[in-house]
């Protein structure tokens, strides 16, 4: 009935075999529905009041500001990524912090070091301390 040109039957008997076995025995892991930490956070942010990252001033002062900030907390390595990933937005000399650390003693020392490296900057922190998991 099928016959053999240079082979090419058997190439595709091959091939065919190949695919329809590649499926069997294999199962998708279930997936686990873990909404994210900041779902409540970040529905916040969308209040027409809410400091944004996307507010962050183009200003050169306010750009160094913001950079002279951000360095003084990645430079402290006893910090947690949490802490290092403070949003930091700066708008016409004013300092807005905000998001999750891991502590009130690391709420603390980001705030210190904001109000260090701003100098007389106005700092108006909105740390949360992150709930232990």
């Amino acid at each position: 009935m099928y016959k053999s040109v240079n082979g090419f039957r058997s190439l595709a008997v091959l091939a065919t075999l190949t695919i329809a076995s590649s499926g069997f025995g294999y199962q998708q892991p279930a997936e686990k529905s873990v909404p994210p930490d900041n779902t409540k956070v970040n529905k916040r942010d969308r209040n027409s009041g809410a400091v944004t990252a996307g507010q962050q001033s183009n200003s050169k002062a306010d750009r160094e500001l913001t950079r002279n900030i951000r360095r003084a907390i990645v430079d402290d390595k006893s910090l947690s990524t949490y802490a290092h990933n403070i949003k930091i937005i700066t708008r016409n000399g004013a300092v807005t912090l905000k998001g999750p650390v891991r502590t009130e003693e690391e709420k603390k020392a980001v705030e210190a070091k904001a109000a260090e490296a701003a100098g007389g900057a106005t700092i108006n922190s909105k740390i949360e301390v992150a709930p232990k998991k």
